[in-house]
């Protein structure tokens, strides 16, 4: 069985790919996760904020003199401060690893993507994946000031670094299709689809805001399924699937689409880092039981360029449903 695929320039042994989490904090977790069949690791994002936050707290206390902070912080401090424990964790990673290791970047400023990404790069990244968390609550912020934003920070990651760059999307754009084109004439190397924002709830008791990690379920596939089949064999840059795997079916699934590759972290989440394990046999045997050879065998298959049925990702599709009455509660 040839379950080989290309993501982002690099050859991987399969699909797999551990997506963005605190999982690969641990470098036993992240050994494991290779063992257990994965073919690539995300590590967390390191955002911006973080750092700076980090050297502002340092400064304060060497400038107000404490003596507590004198003692704590070593004489380099610049050396010690900002990003350097994640570009350890880059380099102990790359390490311990046979697989690609990918940064994962959250950046607020020019500044902060192209530094942070060009020391993720010079500590060994095989990659770097831009997870650009723009929520756009200012209203007078249009649409196109939105988009070129992304454009802006895709133009300049990519002048200083020359490791490949992926960009994990939201799917909040007036048209991902477009948007994710232009990111492809602008040179993006892959695009993740998609980005979940995590919104606050209310807790009722306290009257007050909550903020707490769901994690994704196998209903989440069908919007980045749709969008994955829509640009599959229309774009250079690689597709990754994120969002809504919880078994191999849903691996299966995306690759039908056109996915090259397939990442998960909910799902390893709930279940151990040894679950990689049973999502990479569920791939291999969902491909025996359609008599496939290799993951190339099915992948876009089921796009929207491939199959004959456009009804069923247009709006008449919308409409049959609607009108048939196939609701799944």
């Amino acid at each position: 069985m040839n379950l080989a695929t290309r993501y982002l320039g690099l050859d991987l042994k399969n699909p797999l790919v551990v997506s963005a989490s605190p999982l690969a904090l641990d470098l036993g977790n992240s050994r494991r996760l290779e063992d257990c069949g994965a073919a690539a690791i995300v590590l967390p994002s390191i955002f911006q904020e973080d750092i700076e936050n980090e050297i502002d707290e340092i400064e304060r206390l060497v400038c107000e003199g404490n003596s507590e902070a004198f003692s704590y912080f070593p004489a380099n401090i610049s050396a010690n401060a900002g990003p350097k424990n994640y570009l350890d964790l880059i380099r102990r990673t790359r390490e311990a690893l046979d697989i690609p290791v990918i940064a994962s970047l959250n950046g607020t400023t020019r500044t902060g993507w192209t530094d942070y990404a060009k020391q993720m790069e010079q500590a060994g990244a095989n990659a770097v994946e831009l997870n650009v968390y723009l929520l756009p609550t200012d209203m007078d912020l249009t649409g196109a000031e939105v988009e070129a934003r992304y454009l802006a920070i895709l133009d300049a990651v990519k002048e200083t670094v020359s490791i490949p760059v992926s960009m994990k999307l939201s799917p909040y754009f007036s048209s991902v299709g477009n948007m994710v084109k232009t990111l492809d004439q602008a040179g993006v190397d892959g695009v993740v689809l998609f980005n979940r924002f995590y919104q606050p709830d209310i807790d009722l008791e306290e009257l007050k805001l909550v903020r707490d990690l769901k994690l994704s379920h196998k209903g989440e596939i069908r919007l980045p399924l749709l969008w994955i089949a829509t640009l599959a064999g229309k774009i250079k840059a690689s597709i990754a699937a994120s969002s809504g795997v919880q078994t191999a079916a849903e691996v299966v699934k995306y690759l039908f689409v056109g996915a090259d590759v397939v990442m998960t972290t909910s799902a390893l989440m709930r279940h151990g880092v040894d679950y990689m394990k049973t999502l990479h046999d569920g791939l291999i045997a969902e491909l025996k039981e359609r008599e496939a050879e290799s993951v190339a065998d099915i992948r876009g298959r089921m796009s929207r360029g491939a199959t004959k049925d456009l009804a069923a990702f247009d709006r008449v599709n919308y409409i049959r449903i609607l009108r048939g009455g196939a609701y799944n509660a």
